[in-house]
């Protein structure tokens, strides 16, 4: 079978570091970190009181005031990255065959803050008072669903749940829904909202977060010998991809292709990656081989690097096995050293990193890298961006339950 060309065409970003493409990846550029104190709730009780929470988001600019009121956040997260990403990619919904238009979109959790608001209300007010929005607000797919309404898009139409790799897996996904040809156009991506005092509670009782509480911008450290625990993000990147000679015949600016996906399972562990990585080596070889190329042609990783520290040790570990000799001859960073970690929408806004360094041939760089630690030894792109000429990008999530997700981007 001849496989179709995949292009990206349109880039929508709702991030702690700023809200659209250019924000964002300016944010990027010059090491901006999202991470502070927690304001969405009360956090004297717990043992973490950081994260990297979305500022200035209005959810009335993209959506209508009475449907707001029925979405969750992460809901309205989705929708306002996929207006934005919808309108930057120039299409017009009257010309497409919206049959041929589909929907692929990531989530870990869902609507959270839903669930808590109501279950609050379940136990102060009685089964009667509890909203009738309330399952299709909290249910993982409705992002999509929505997403489907808002842009008219009536072909295939799924949600992926697997984590922290959940965009990663959904890109890959749409990215063979377009391949074989059962859609023209996708939307894509991942969104998340779970800055939640339960979320919160969980992660801590987990012992999974930082506690740097004093110094909220320094806390997310990947790769730094004193790292001590990932620190929670939220809000959502979602992209326009389409089949290249639609994008083409049609016009549209063309940021780059997708040419590669791999995916694969621990069969491990619910948390811990597996001692060995393999699981994460054989996602990133599969994604290799998928894209055609070897892995010494890879310019730039954007890894998944948490901050944990197993994570970041093991992620080394799989990426050293790839490239074997080449190992440090290519740049890898962690943009979520100034985002925090987006759960399942992380793989979202790292494609778009990923992206832009591309177009822009500046790689982001791993900020608060201040103490080598001997187990991660690559070229993490410490604390200042680097101008560099990037063909191939590759992006990397791997999620509780053993999932592990990688997609290669190209120039076009």
């Amino acid at each position: 079978m001849n496989k179709r060309r995949v292009a990206v065409t349109g880039i929508g970003v709702i991030s702690p570091i700023g809200i659209g493409k250019e924000k964002y990846f300016q944010s990027l550029k010059e090491g901006k970190c999202g991470v502070d104190y927690i304001t969405r709730f009360d956090t004297e009780n717990f043992d973490t009181k950081i994260a990297a929470e979305v500022k200035d988001f209005e959810p009335t600019e993209y959506i209508d005031k009475k449907e707001c009121r029925r979405m969750d956040r992460f809901t309205q997260f989705a929708i306002a990255a996929a207006k934005m990403a919808a309108e930057d990619s120039g299409f017009d919904s009257e010309s497409i065959d919206s049959n041929r238009f589909g929907v692929c979109i990531g989530s870990g959790i869902g609507g959270m803050e839903t669930m808590e608001t109501q279950y609050n209300i379940l136990r102060e007010k009685g089964p009667g008072r509890v909203s009738p929005f309330m399952i299709p607000m909290m249910i993982s797919n409705i992002a999509a669903g929505n997403i489907s309404i808002e842009l008219n898009a009536k072909g295939p139409n799924t949600t992926v749940v697997t984590a922290c790799a959940s965009a990663t897996n959904a890109i890959g996904e749409a990215f063979r829904t377009i391949q074989r040809g059962d859609a023209e156009i996708m939307v894509t991506g991942g969104t998340e909202a779970s800055i939640t005092p339960l979320s919160l509670a969980g992660f801590c009782s987990m012992k999974a977060l930082s506690t740097r509480n004093d110094d909220p911008k320094t806390a997310s450290r990947p790769f730094d010998k004193d790292r001590d625990g990932f620190v929670m993000g939220e809000g959502a990147g979602m992209l326009i991809i389409e089949d290249l000679e639609h994008a083409e015949k049609r016009g549209a600016r063309i940021y780059g292709e997708i040419v590669g996906y791999g995916a694969s399972g621990d069969a491990y562990h619910i948390t811990a990656p597996a001692p060995d990585a393999d699981g994460a080596y054989r996602a990133m070889l599969m994604a290799v081989k998928d894209a055609g190329i070897e892995a010494y042609e890879l310019d730039y990783i954007n890894a998944h690097g948490t901050s944990t520290s197993l994570n970041d040790k093991l992620e080394t570990l799989a990426i050293k096995r790839l490239l074997g000799k080449n190992a440090g001859n290519v740049a890898v960073s962690s943009t979520k050293s100034m985002t925090g970690h987006l759960l399942g929408a992380a793989g979202a806004i790292e494609a778009i990193a990923c992206i832009m360094a591309i177009n822009e041939g500046i790689i982001p760089p791993t900020i608060n890298y201040t103490t080598p630690d001997e187990e991660c030894d690559l070229d993490y792109v410490p604390n200042k961006a680097r101008n560099a000429k990037v063909t191939y990008a590759m992006s990397n999530s791997l999620g509780f339950g053993g999932h592990n997700a990688s997609i290669i981007l190209k120039k076009y």
